[in-house]
C-alpha cells in the first residue's frame, strides 16, 4: 500500500482513517503483516499505528482468517479487510465461517504507472572489466524518460537517461573487474521501493574439483574445469589420498568398476557437509553394488545394463543447472546418445532424458550437498556426449556450490541459505551489519565453511557486510521482491459477491446500524498484499 491516492500514501491514509473513525470505546483485534493487536482499543494503539512501517512479509489473509476462526465467541464477528487487492486470490478470500459479517475496503490509487528495477547480472566478463545488464520494467505508460544512476558504495560510477520503446528495457554498464558493493537507482513518479536495486560483485574464488578414474577417460574434464576458475585434478583410485576429499567442492566418480567401502563412507560424509558428488557408471559396474552405494545418499536404483542405442532428447530447462543457460527453450539441437546404459529408477525428476522419457542424468539434494547420477558411461566408445555443447554447462554447473560468487543480490523473504569460506573457532560468531544495525544470523560450521541462513531477520533492503570478529569477510546485498510492482494487477473483481465499501466511515455507519452493543468484539484485518514491500523503514525512503 505504498501507492498514492488523492490524499497521499494509501497505508498512511488508511491509518489516519482508522484513528478518525474507530469509536474510542470499541474493543477490536487488528492484524497486519507483522503484528497483532489483540483485544485492544484505538487509543491504546494510536502510537503504534502512527509508527507502522512497511514490511517484507506478505500478508496471508487466509492464515489470519484461520486465527479469527479459532477465537470462539458466542457473539457474531464483524471483519473489515482493508486491501489494495493487488495479488488477491480466490483462495485467500474464502471464509471458514459463512456467518461472519465481512466488509472489504479498497483504497484507490491515483497513480498506477510505475517503473521497477528487476535484476542486475553480469552480461559478460572481459579481461579487466565486467559488462553488467540492468533490467527495467515499465508498468503502464512506456513513453517515459528516466534518469538511471550506478553507484559503487556512495560513489557515482555512471549516469544515463533511458526511454522505453518496449515494456522491458536492458541497460549495459561496463565497470572495472574488481569487488563492487553498490546499487543502481532510478527516479520515477510511481512506487519508491523498487527504484533502487542493491548488488555486490565478489571476485569468484577457484573451486576445488577432483575426479577419480583413469586419466584417459578424464581428459575431457580439463577442457571444462579450466585453471582460471577451478583447481582441478584427477587421481586413479589406487593413488587417491582420501584426506584430500574434504577440501573439495566437487568429487567425480568417473567410471569406477567398484567403489571401496572406505570411499563410500568418506563420500557420504562429504556430501552431507555440502559437497557435490557426480557419479558416472562404468559398463562393468555391478548395478546392484552401485545401487547399494547410491541408496545411502538418495532414492535411486539401477537395473541391469541394456545394450541398445538411445538418443538424449529432453532438457529440463527449469532445473537449476539450466534455468539461466538458455534464452529460450529449444528442441533444435544435435541429440547426443549412448550405446548402452543402466535403467534408472528414481523418485527425482530427470535433468536430461532419453527419447523414451527415461533418465540419462538425475540429481537430488542430500544434507547440504548435491548428488548427480548418470545412467551410462560417457566415454567416447559408449557415447558422443563429450562432443555435445550441452556437456559444458552440465558439468560446469554441477561443480558450482552455495558459495556466493558473481552478482550477489538476494531477495528478502526467500529462503536465503548459503555458505561462506571462514575458519571459525568454537566460540566465534558471524554477524551481518550495514553500518547502522547488526544482526546475528542462524549459522553452522561445516568443515572449513559456515552455513548462513537469513531466516526471520528484520533486514531492510541495502548493502551488508558479513563480519567475523568485526572484520568484514564477505559482502552481500538484499532487495525486496518485485512481485507487487505492477499496480494494474488489481483483483478487486474477485470481491463482486462481497460487501465492498468505499471508505471506513461507511463501514462503521453500517456496523452501528446493525449492532448496538458496543462491547461486541470487532475484528479488523488491515490487509495489503502490497505489504510485500513492508518493514521498509520510512527514513530509507526519505534518504
Amino acid at each position: 500500500m505504498q501507492a498514492k491516492g488523492q490524499k497521499g500514501e494509501l497505508l498512511k491514509r488508511t491509518v489516519q482513517e482508522l484513528l478518525e473513525t474507530v469509536p474510542e470505546n470499541q474493543n477490536f483485534t487488528l492484524y497486519t503483516a507483522d503484528e497483532s493487536f489483540v483485544n485492544t482499543d484505538i487509543k491504546s494503539i494510536q502510537k503504534e499505528l502512527q509508527n507502522i512501517k512497511y514490511s517484507s512479509s506478505s500478508f496471508q489473509l487466509d492464515n489470519h482468517f484461520a486465527k479469527i476462526n479459532s477465537k470462539k465467541s458466542i457473539l457474531g464477528k464483524d471483519i473489515v479487510v482493508i486491501t489494495d487487492a493487488i495479488g488477491l486470490s480466490q483462495t485467500a478470500i474464502k471464509k471458514p465461517d459463512s456467518t461472519w459479517n465481512t466488509f472489504y475496503v479498497i483504497p484507490k490509487s491515483e497513480q498506477k504507472n510505475n517503473v521497477s528495477i528487476d535484476s542486475v547480472f553480469i552480461q559478460q566478463t572481459l579481461d579487466n572489466f565486467y559488462e553488467i545488464n540492468v533490467t527495467l520494467t515499465a508498468h503502464g505508460k512506456t513513453d517515459v524518460e528516466l534518469p538511471v544512476a550506478l553507484y559503487n558504495k556512495s560513489n557515482l560510477i555512471a549516469k544515463t537517461l533511458t526511454t522505453f520503446d518496449t515494456k522491458q528495457k536492458n541497460l549495459l554498464f561496463t565497470i572495472p573487474k574488481e569487488d563492487f558493493h553498490g546499487y543502481v537507482s532510478i527516479e520515477d513518479n510511481g512506487l519508491t521501493y523498487d527504484n533502487t536495486y542493491y548488488f555486490s560483485i565478489t571476485k569468484p574464488e577457484k573451486l576445488n574439483v577432483i575426479s577419480i578414474g583413469t586419466t584417459v577417460k578424464s581428459n575431457f574434464l580439463t577442457r571444462i574445469y579450466t585453471p582460471d576458475e577451478f583447481n582441478y585434478s584427477n587421481y586413479e583410485l589406487a593413488a587417491l589420498d582420501y584426506n584430500q576429499l574434504e577440501k573439495q567442492e566437487t568429487v567425480i566418480l568417473n567410471e569406477l568398476e567398484e567403489i571401496p567401502n572406505a570411499l563410500q563412507i568418506t563420500l557420504k560424509s562429504f556430501v552431507g557437509k555440502g559437497g557435490n558428488l557426480i557419479v558416472i557408471p562404468s559398463n562393468k559396474t555391478n548395478p546392484q553394488a552401485l545401487t547399494q552405494v547410491i541408496r545411502t545418499l538418495g532414492a535411486v536404483s539401477f537395473g541391469n545394463l541394456e545394450s541398445n542405442e538411445k538418443l538424449i532428447t529432453k532438457i529440463s530447462f527449469s532445473h537449476p543447472l539450466f534455468n539461466s543457460v538458455f534464452e529460450k527453450k529449444t528442441d533444435n539441437f544435435q541429440y547426443p546418445g549412448t550405446k548402452s546404459n543402466f535403467p534408472v529408477n528414481s523418485q527425482y525428476p530427470p535433468i536430461l532424458s532419453y527419447q523414451d522419457q527415461s533418465a540419462f542424468l538425475t540429481g537430488f539434494q542430500n544434507g547440504f550437498g548435491k548428488v548427480y547420477v548418470f545412467s551410462g558411461a560417457i566415454n567416447k566408445e559408449n557415447s558422443n556426449f563429450q562432443n555435445s555443447p550441452i556437456i559444458v554447462p552440465t558439468f560446469y554447473n554441477m561443480a558450482q556450490n552455495s558459495l556466493l560468487t558473481g552478482v550477489v543480490a538476494l531477495t528478502i523473504g526467500n529462503s536465503n541459505v548459503f555458505f561462506i569460506d571462514a575458519a571459525l573457532e568454537k566460540d566465534d560468531i558471524i554477524s551481518i551489519a550495514d553500518g547502522e544495525q547488526s544482526f546475528i544470523p542462524i549459522q553452522q560450521i561445516v568443515n572449513n565453511k559456515v552455513k548462513i541462513a537469513l531466516t526471520n531477520l528484520p533486514l531492510d533492503a541495502g548493502n551488508y557486510s558479513i563480519l567475523k570478529k568485526e572484520t568484514p569477510i564477505k559482502n552481500i546485498s538484499l532487495n525486496f521482491d518485485r512481485q507487487e510492482s505492477n499496480l494494474f494487477e488489481n483483483n478487486s473483481t474477485l470481491l463482486k459477491d462481497e460487501n465492498v465499501a468505499t471508505n471506513l466511515a461507511s463501514v462503521f455507519d453500517t456496523l452501528q446500524t446493525d449492532r448496538t452493543d458496543q462491547q461486541i468484539w470487532k475484528w479488523f484485518v488491515l490487509f495489503a498484499l502490497l505489504f510485500i514491500v513492508l518493514e521498509i523503514l520510512i527514513q530509507k525512503f526519505v534518504k
